[in-house]
């Protein structure tokens, strides 16, 4: 099959791009049928008259929103979408984690939390890199701010956020994660657990949520914490599976579509639509998407937001900026489907702001002034460093794990291939004075997933020399030496 792809030269959108804008939309009208088979990235590349690099970048970036798929030796085909039910949008295999042997996870403390021991090399996925932060920018903005006697300022503002603010939010989240929403409907707040409370008083208790299993634990302590029953339910290599979402009983449905945490799935479409199909099915049904850290990804564009694709006012959005800029910044923000800003609005928007106006309009300048654009680059470009640092030093590793997550976010994870225990993996790293992180930590206890032997390895907060300190020390700790006999 030829693409006849009409490529503008005068467009500000570079060649890949319009590639890929192009084909999506043919797949979504349904033109690209399913399972059609596409050209090779060579072949398009010689018709187009562009170089294959950048065919390659547009079907890399089609690979990773489930839009086509690579056979190994047969090429490219679409994906099968077309059968799914159309949301009210516009156009309408096994995961490597899992195994199937019984496990049962002891203790709920946080993966994160500080042990007795002192570690010279601490892969914690927590955090960000606090010596690229622009204070010198933000102590500007925050001179300027505070410079007049502007005693508006200290008033009260608006319970949901700042007007202005709620607009840069709006503006920022459609160009740069296709969300579709005004700034009536966002909300901002201290910290995403204070707005899960704020959002259960919107909910209200007669509800049961699903969680993807293994988690985002925080999340699971606070609607546990808030009587909530919570369902674990298990994912494939597309994320959490929707036939056992639906006999799971659950009426809410909390996911990290774009990169779940700690796996780093990145959901396809298809698998998107039948989330959406899902919440459509009974009234009541909703979909929180926590979308915490997709600035970061290092090939490609970022993975839309499954809120873009919900016709049907059906999904919760969550947005944070303690990855891109800061966690002490504390602002987090909710976009409320439609209907339930009207509930918000009769229940609880009594609730004043817990982020100071201040704060509020800091962060406002540093969006508008450019800054923050400027910075997710310059964060990007430090990030995808010691990415690349990371899967460099771990090449030694390739026959002995299994390496996941490459390309987003701030960790990765190495999945066994030797049969020895993710406990003695932890103890043996310890030992060397290294700290890493099991994936099992991440379990919902009452679940009854299973993960393969895999550790998680941060990088965010480590300077590239520790980076490589500390898989120095784990090729000593996990040499075949110290291999467990089967």
């Amino acid at each position: 099959m030829e693409l006849m792809i009409p490529l503008d030269s005068h467009s500000e959108m570079p060649y890949y791009e319009q590639i890929y804008e192009y084909i999506r939309e043919e797949i979504k009208k349904g033109n690209l049928k399913s399972s059609a088979r596409i050209p090779s990235t060579r072949l398009l590349a010689e018709h187009l008259k562009v170089s294959r690099s950048t065919t390659q970048m547009a079907y890399e970036q089609l690979l990773s929103e489930g839009y086509i798929e690579s056979v190994p030796c047969k090429g490219y085909f679409v994906s099968r979408i077309e059968e799914l039910v159309v949301t009210g949008q516009e156009n309408g295999g096994e995961s490597p984690f899992f195994g199937t042997y019984p496990w049962e996870v002891p203790g709920d403390s946080h993966p994160a939390a500080a042990g007795e021991a002192e570690y010279k090399v601490d892969f914690s996925p927590r955090g960000v890199d606090l010596d690229s932060f622009p204070f010198n920018t933000w102590r500007k903005i925050t001179k300027i701010t505070l410079v007049d006697d502007n005693k508006e300022m200290f008033a009260t503002g608006d319970p949901q956020g700042e007007p202005a603010f709620r607009e840069a939010i709006r503006g920022y989240l459609h160009s740069a994660r296709g969300v579709n929403c005004t700034a009536e409907q966002i909300v901002v707040g201290a910290g995403t657990e204070y707005l899960l409370m704020l959002l259960s008083r919107i909910l209200g208790p007669d509800h049961t949520i699903a969680m993807e299993n293994p988690t985002y634990k925080q999340a699971y302590r606070v609607f546990k914490s808030l009587g909530y029953p919570v369902v674990p339910v298990e994912m494939d290599g597309s994320g959490l599976e929707t036939s056992l979402l639906e006999r799971s009983g659950a009426d809410i449905a909390y996911v990290m579509p774009s990169h779940q945490y700690p796996t780093g799935i990145v959901m396809p479409v298809k698998r998107r639509q039948e989330l959406l199909s899902w919440a459509c099915k009974k009234e009541g049904r909703y979909l929180i998407e926590d979308d915490y850290d997709s600035e970061f990804r290092y090939k490609g564009k970022p993975i839309p937001a499954l809120q873009g694709m919900d016709g049907r006012e059906r999904v919760i959005y969550s947005g944070t900026f303690s990855k891109s800029v800061a966690p002490a910044i504390r602002v987090s923000y909710l976009v409320l489907p439609k209907p339930l800003l009207a509930v918000y609005r009769e229940r609880v928007n009594f609730y004043t702001s817990t982020v100071s106006r201040i704060d509020q309009n800091i962060l406002y300048q540093f969006m508008m002034g450019g800054y923050y654009e400027r910075h997710l680059n310059r964060m990007r470009a430090v990030y995808k460093a010691k990415h690349d640092t990371l899967i460099g030093a771990l090449k030694p590793f390739e026959k002995q794990f299994t390496i996941k997550g490459e390309y987003a976010g701030l960790h990765l994870l190495l999945t066994d291939k030797k049969n020895r225990t993710e406990e003695w993996l932890v103890e043996s790293a310890k030992q060397a004075g290294v700290k890493v992180y099991g994936l099992s930590s991440y379990l919902i206890r009452e679940g009854k997933a299973v993960v393969v032997p895999t550790v998680i390895l941060g990088y965010a907060m480590l300077s590239e020399d520790a980076i490589k300190e500390g898989i120095r020390l784990l090729k000593t700790a996990w040499s075949s030496d110290g291999e467990q006999e089967e």
